[in-house]
């Protein structure tokens, strides 16, 4: 993101982003930034946070205030909803402060409204991948498909994977698992389980040579269960994304809250439940799998260029200029 408004020609008011291991560094650093950032803003100014800001997105909203400028904030993730660390009332209170709100999807805004906040609330739509790494290029696929994992597959944050080492052989499909965390030696079934183990995405978009990119998360294979499974029906994960930018159409929980996205863009599948994997797959047309392939490369190109936070900025400055005649 801080990149995308980089190339919007934003001005960083703080210290550009940084990871240090020793705290003490860390905190200096970040007041620091919040320092520089005091004497930055102007009046007039739009100024965007990436929520959460954890010690001083209330402080840095008054001094905006105070200094004439707006307050854009983009939300990543709701502690009261995901982590629990914070109670509904107190992320409601702090949230107040800003002028305007893009929320990650549609279902995340008609909840932010249901939960009683009060400002302008736009949406960002899909999370952009920005990425020089070129795709490869393929033909129409030969059944069974190719479907990639990417992620963290360490039976204590996501066993579902597993459960395929026990069933029936599919028709429709193999896996190819990219990741830390799996115990690969334990599968059985390695003709229909394989694993690249972790690998840059950079290089996952240079390379995969799948046909569809799976979101999934938790131990079950019926349903996404567990800490995400709670938040998918109002989060937009990156997962998604990634998989755009390799040109694959995804699979996706047809719970969560990409599904609408997923199904007016035609970029993918969504299903209930994994079980239904095989059917639905081995039930594609060459015909309806290349129309998806080729709405996936268009949304591939938007990703890549930042048209989704682009847009939704765009809408945020037209509702507060508006506001403000």
């Amino acid at each position: 993101m801080e990149k995308i408004m980089d190339n919007l020609g934003f001005i960083n008011v703080g210290l550009k982003q940084t990871t240090y291991k020793n705290k003490i560094i860390g905190f200096i650093l970040t007041l620091l930034g919040v320092i520089k950032a005091i004497f930055t803003i102007r009046k007039d100014d739009y100024l965007v946070l990436q929520y959460p800001l954890k010690k001083y997105y209330s402080f840095l909203c008054r001094i905006t205030r105070i200094k004439g400028g707006k307050v854009i904030t983009l939300i990543h993730d709701l502690g009261s909803f995901r982590r629990k660390r914070l109670t509904p009332d107190q992320e409601r209170s702090r949230l107040a402060y800003t002028d305007y709100i893009i929320a990650l999807n549609d279902a995340m805004k008609d909840w932010l409204i249901r939960d009683g906040y009060k400002q302008p609330i736009g949406v960002l739509g899909f999370w952009d991948y920005l990425s020089d790494a070129t795709p490869i290029t393929k033909q129409a696929p030969l059944k069974p498909y190719e479907v990639i994992y990417v992620g963290g597959l360490t039976r204590k944050r996501n066993s579902f994977m597993y459960a395929f080492d026990k069933s029936e052989h599919p028709e429709g499909y193999i896996f190819t698992v990219y990741g830390g965390g799996f115990e690969y030696d334990t599968i059985r079934n390695k003709d229909i389980i394989g694993y690249k183990g972790f690998v840059n995405s950079d290089e996952i978009i240079r390379s995969s040579t799948g046909d569809y990119g799976l979101v999934w998360y938790g131990h079950s294979i019926d349903k996404i269960d567990g800490v995400f499974g709670e938040y998918q029906p109002i989060q937009t994960p990156h997962k998604p994304s990634l998989y755009i930018r390799c040109h694959l159409p995804v699979i996706i929980w047809s719970k969560s809250a990409l599904a609408p996205f997923v199904l007016e863009n035609r970029i993918g599948i969504c299903i209930d439940s994994l079980s239904q994997l095989d059917d639905v797959l081995s039930n594609i047309s060459n015909e309806e799998y290349l129309e998806m392939k080729k709405n996936t490369i268009k949304m591939s190109e938007k990703i890549a260029r930042g048209h989704f936070f682009t847009q939704a900025y765009l809408e945020a400055e037209k509702r507060l200029s508006a506001s403000q005649s």
